[in-house]
Order: C-alpha cells, then structure tokens, then sequence
C-alpha cells in the first residue's frame, strides 16, 4: 500500500487506516484477528483506537494480537487520551494527571512501550496548555513519538499548533482528526484548512458516511447493521434524513457506471481529496475491509469527483489548488 507522510514530519503510514471504534462491542476477537490480518498481509500500517473504545477493550484486543498476529514494529498505533466513560457519563478529562493516567493504561492493554501517535480525544475544560505539557512530557519519556488532536474545530486545532511552534522544544502537532465524508464536509471549512496551512496530518473517521454512503440503508434498516442496533442507531440516524439521499444516489449511480461498489467511490473520494493522510477504515468484518482495500489500485476520474463535489456541497476550492485548475 502506497504510504504518505503525516504533514511536515517524517512519520509515514499506509493511505488507509484500520480503525476500531466497535472492537469490544460489535466486533470480537476472531474477527478482529481477521481484520488485521488482512490489513496487514495488504500492507496496511496505521491502526487507530482509543482508551475509550470500548471501555478499553478495544486497546486490550489489539495488544493482544500484536506480535502474536502482526509484528508490533511493522504497525503504526494511533491512541487517544482524555475521553472516557466514568459510572455511565461520558467524561473528558485533558488534565495533566488525567491524560497521562490514560497513557499508563493505553501502554498496558497496549502491550507496548511506545505509542506511535498519541491523540487528544477532544477539547476539553482543562487549560489546553496543560494537556500539550502532558502530551510534550510523554514524548520526552520516550513513551509517545508523535502527538495529535481529535475532534477539535478549526480554532482549536490552530491555537494547539501555534502554542506547540511558540517555544523551540515542543513536540509539534503532527496531526487532526475529524470527521469527513461526501455527507459531512464540515472539515473543509476550517479544520482542513488549518491542518493544510501549518502542516499537520489529517485522518477523516466515517469516511463512509457512518456507513450510509455504502447504500445498504436505501431500502430501510438491513437486519444486522449499526443502523438498526440498540447501541449505534443514534451514530446512523442523522444521515438517513431524506436531505442526504441525493447524494448516496449519487455515489450508487457512478458506482454502476464504473463497475464499483458505492462504499469504493465514496472512499476514493475522501482518500484523494486535498489534505487528506489516512481514512479510517471502520470495517466490522473482513469481507467489508477487503472491498475497502481494493481501491488501492484505483482512482477516481476527476469530473466523478467534481460531479460527487457539487451534490455534495459544491466545488472542494483546495482540489483545484492543488492541480492548478
């Protein structure tokens, strides 16, 4: 698989990312040994969790698939701190003390005694000064090589990134991640732009458009998927409103054309669009992940992603930047 440098610096991960939000909870071992398996044996290296997934299990499946399934060393493992679940209420916590209590476990279930890119899960009440001190003492430990953000808008992305460049010593953020799909463009308005303008990796999460742009829901809830479950309908719901339909016709119609499937285009579509490092992958089986991963051979013609741009939302003014159009 083809690799890209995350912004300016020199760590480089596959253009593709495995992500494991519902390992623990809708995905179990063996199917997340098969998941990684074939991630890997495609040449795929940016694995990315959190302390928060699954309320931890998600870090210790992994941990204990590493080295015994994959070696460890051939894996980029992306983590998150300062986001959890405490007596059941969601809790963000980016103190110092908070973020490295989250590091000490992550390493534990982890299995590990580095973290390839350590994320801050999202923007929280503590001093963002305090937790990038935390973040820039757990790279000077040796526990963490690369820091970034997740879930921060575009002013709290900039102000992260300028406080890290402000004094020579800090570890830089490296990176973003936010959602970014064909229905959720929101990135581009000013997170893109920030991560584009200081440098800075950025990985989109739901490029699939929480599964929506796969075009299984266009005949109702398939028995089985998130959509109709007890514990991910809620993640679903919003891109099932008839506003969004447009668009998945749109993908399943330039789907057929090409002899895709829709979840190909769509995802071809978030992979090459300006900026962009990895998408996450957030395949449940290996069937889904492996039609995922054939798109590393192709490419999507460039009026099909300016058709899908102005369904979608309109012209992406960075993609002509970039090509000199």
């Amino acid at each position: 698989m083809i690799r890209r440098h995350v912004g300016h610096t020199g760590l480089q991960v596959s253009r593709l990312g495995l992500g494991t939000m519902t390992w623990g909870s809708d995905v179990g071992m063996p199917e997340a040994r098969s998941l990684l398996t074939t991630f890997h044996q495609a040449g795929g290296t940016m694995i990315d969790t959190a302390a928060a997934y699954g309320r931890g299990a998600a870090e210790q499946m992994l941990g204990t698939l590493l080295d015994s399934v994959v070696p460890r060393d051939e894996m980029i493992i992306a983590t998150k701190a300062g986001f959890g679940v405490r007596d059941g209420h969601r809790v963000v916590d980016t103190s110092r003390s908070g973020m490295l209590h989250d590091l000490d476990q992550s390493l534990e279930r982890l299995g590990t005694d580095w973290i390839d890119l350590w994320q801050v899960h999202a923007f929280g009440e503590a001093p963002i000064e305090e937790t990038l001190a935390a973040m820039d003492y757990a790279v000077s430990s040796g526990r963490v090589r690369y820091v970034g953000v997740s879930n921060f808008v575009g002013w709290q992305t900039a102000y992260a990134a300028a406080w890290q460049r402000a004094v020579p010593g800090r570890t830089p953020v490296a990176s973003g991640q936010a959602e970014y799909s064909l229905l959720a463009r929101r990135a581009e308005m000013e997170i893109l732009p920030a991560t584009r303008r200081l440098g800075m990796g950025f990985f989109p999460w739901s490029p699939l458009g929480r599964g929506v742009l796969t075009g299984k829901y266009r005949a109702g809830l398939p028995r089985g998927s998130r959509g109709a479950s007890d514990h991910f309908a809620w993640f679903v719901e919003p891109y099932l409103e008839q506003r969004y339909r447009g668009v998945v016709e749109a993908v399943t119609r330039a789907a057929d054309g090409m002899d895709l499937q829709p979840l190909q285009v769509a995802l071809l579509w978030v992979r090459d669009a300006p900026g962009v490092t990895a998408p996450l992958l957030g395949a449940r089986t290996a069937d889904q992940l492996i039609t995922c991963l054939r798109t590393e051979e192709m490419e999507l013609p460039a009026e099909i992603a300016a058709a899908l741009d102005d369904v979608s939302g309109g012209p992406v003014a960075a993609r002509g930047a970039e090509t000199g159009a």
